[in-house]
């Protein structure tokens, strides 16, 4: 019998109707959609029609999302797309570390995609290899709330399955080996101190997509979820105005 478990305050997915050029949304592993709401509303306030989905097995509880695979967190972002899809003439994207991995799945499956933002995603995290060969662990410590500003949490679980792991770094996996395929343009935000992504996973995407317009944007003064950080503001007003570039310029 599955068991139903609630979601977390705070967790839920946001959607915003606005004009006829969208923005989809991504959080990251084990993340909810609290680490990326203020970019959803900041985008919102500015007219866009917005979706920021629950990935599934997210938000809940760390028994559900073991039960997941990667293929499910792919269809939740599919079925925010389909939405937006029915609604605008452009998407754009954005996503932090996981969901800057979905956002390169994305580019990669949908070439029509205008163009992506990428908060510390993640395609190579060595440290997370040694989890392939256990067998008799279930959870990990938890890998969220990497911040550096004082009073700010990120709204994550407190543990890791491990079994998730292992479906992320297949889903990693997958997308870096197809990253020749992304030719839209890309902005990449990363943070020189990342203890959960390393910094490096920024230059492997800037050297493997095929983008003709792409660009690194180094954030000194955040760690890992640097959309709740220091640099918050600044991914909202970079992000923006790369997108805002790119609604009426083709590639």
């Amino acid at each position: 019998m599955t068991q139903n478990f609630n979601i977390l305050e705070g967790a839920e997915p946001y959607t915003a109707e606005g004009g006829r050029i969208g923005i989809l949304v991504s959080h990251g592993f084990t993340g909810t959609t609290q680490s990326m709401r203020p970019l959803g509303e900041a985008f919102a306030e500015k007219g866009y029609t917005v979706s920021i989905p629950r990935l599934k097995g997210h938000g809940t509880h760390p028994e559900e999302m073991e039960q997941t695979t990667y293929h499910d967190w792919i269809a939740s972002i599919d079925e925010a797309f389909a939405w937006l899809n029915e609604r605008c003439d452009l998407i754009f994207m954005a996503g932090l570390s996981m969901g800057g991995t979905l956002a390169l799945y994305i580019a990669e499956n949908h070439p029509e995609i205008r163009a992506i933002s990428l908060v510390n995603a993640a395609v190579d995290v060595p440290s997370m290899v040694a989890v392939t060969d256990m067998q008799d662990v279930r959870f990990l410590d938890a890998i969220g709330s990497d911040i550096k500003k004082t009073g700010v949490t990120e709204l994550a679980y407190e543990m890791t399955p491990v079994a998730s792991v292992k479906q992320l770094l297949k889903f990693m996996a997958e997308v870096r080996s197809n990253l020749a395929k992304v030719q839209c343009p890309t902005l990449i935000f990363v943070s020189p101190e990342d203890h959960v992504v390393p910094a490096n996973n920024a230059q492997i995407i800037y050297d493997e997509i095929s983008s003709k317009e792409k660009s690194i944007i180094e954030m000194p003064d955040s760690y890992h979820v640097a959309t709740l950080d220091n640099d918050q503001q600044r991914i909202i007003d970079e992000t923006l105005a790369f997108f805002k570039k790119h609604e009426k310029n083709n590639r």
